[in-house]
């Protein structure tokens, strides 16, 4: 077995036991090695978690892409407002964002500087992301008065509290904010002029 099976086992353990819960020995397990051929290939489990956070980080980032690459030609409101969703789907089924949502708001104590050093890139490029995609659809999908890096920004803190409501209590709670949130946010960023009732 090889360094791949290691992450693999390791990005899911992290993502549904934690830092503190998940074990060498468990991923060892997991694997079918001893739990000494892990240091053949990581120095130990905060190596291991470092990797599998930037491991994690990179794929999902990857795949955030690919959401909107895919979804250029949609209206903005169905990509902004499906996105809420499929970022609910992918913590259900998907480690990597599991592992991502998980650690970006509840990072190991003793790693706290290094987790936000993967972190906080990812969210910039979020943000940047985001902002490019508004821009491009702002030419033929006005979106008011609102300039398209305000949007992102406030798009992004939609999505953190909504999913924070996800790893709290669950999908039920998730979809109730949702649901809430997401006419407000929509029409707060296409009104027309600030003033507009």
């Amino acid at each position: 077995m090889g360094i791949k099976e290691i992450r693999k086992a390791a990005l899911s353990q992290f993502a549904t036991n934690g830092y503190e819960g998940a074990s060498l020995s468990s991923i060892a397990f997991e694997v079918g090695i001893r739990k000494p051929s892990i240091y053949a290939h990581y120095q130990g489990k905060e190596d291991l978690f470092l990797q599998v956070a930037r491991y994690a980080f990179q794929e999902q980032n990857l795949r955030i892409f690919e959401y909107f690459s895919e979804r250029r030609d949609q209206s903005l409101e169905h990509t902004l407002h499906d996105f809420l969703f499929w970022m609910g789907q992918e913590y259900k089924n998907n480690n990597t964002a599991k592992f991502m949502l998980r650690f970006s708001f509840f990072p190991p104590v003793s790693l706290y500087n290094e987790v936000l050093d993967i972190v906080n890139p990812f969210l910039e490029n979020m943000e940047r992301k985001l902002t490019r995609h508004l821009r491009n659809t702002r030419d033929r999908e006005p979106f008011g008065h609102m300039e398209p890096v305000d949007v992102a920004l406030a798009f992004i803190t939609l999505v953190d509290g909504i999913m924070v409501e996800l790893l709290y209590s669950g999908s039920i709670n998730y979809h109730r904010r949702l649901n809430a949130a997401w006419p407000i946010f929509w029409r707060g960023i296409t009104l027309t002029s600030p003033h507009e009732a």
